[in-house]
């Protein structure tokens, strides 16, 4: 279900975007991200480049919570920044669309819909046709 960013989403979008106009690395760091927990503690995610890795941002983001003893994720955001260097909301890769709702199963993700137009959605319409395995190897 989509939903319009409140107050409280408008200032996660601020949090990363402080971050990544502060570190934002062309080959290092293009993506941030921002996430707040149950708790309405803000933790931050910075992408992470190498010419063999990448480390995302909304990854790094929900690990910082973790490691901060956050329970619950209740929404995030990931930011970019377009060629004039102003920051945008970001749609996360597909890898997050797995990874986000299995770390948080009941998410909001803030979202591009088309044309900068902003929303939340839910964590199962991040990937509304998730990947599963034909059969267990284990």
């Amino acid at each position: 279900m989509k939903s319009l960013p409140s107050d409280s989403d408008a200032r996660l979008i601020d949090a990363a975007s402080e971050l990544l106009l502060r570190a934002h690395d062309s080959e290092l760091h293009r993506v941030a991200a921002a996430a707040r927990g149950a708790s309405g503690e803000v933790y931050l995610g910075l992408s992470l480049r190498s010419s063999r890795v990448n480390v995302c941002a909304e990854s790094s983001a929900l690990a910082n919570a973790r490691i901060a003893g956050e329970e619950v994720i209740e929404t995030m955001v990931s930011v970019g920044l377009r060629a004039d260097g102003t920051a945008v909301v970001v749609n996360p890769c597909g890898v997050c669309r797995e990874l986000v709702p299995a770390i948080a199963p009941g998410i909001r993700t803030l979202a591009d819909e088309g044309g900068g137009r902003v929303v939340s959605v839910d964590a199962g319409d991040l990937l509304p046709m998730p990947w599963v395995r034909a059969r267990t190897y284990d």
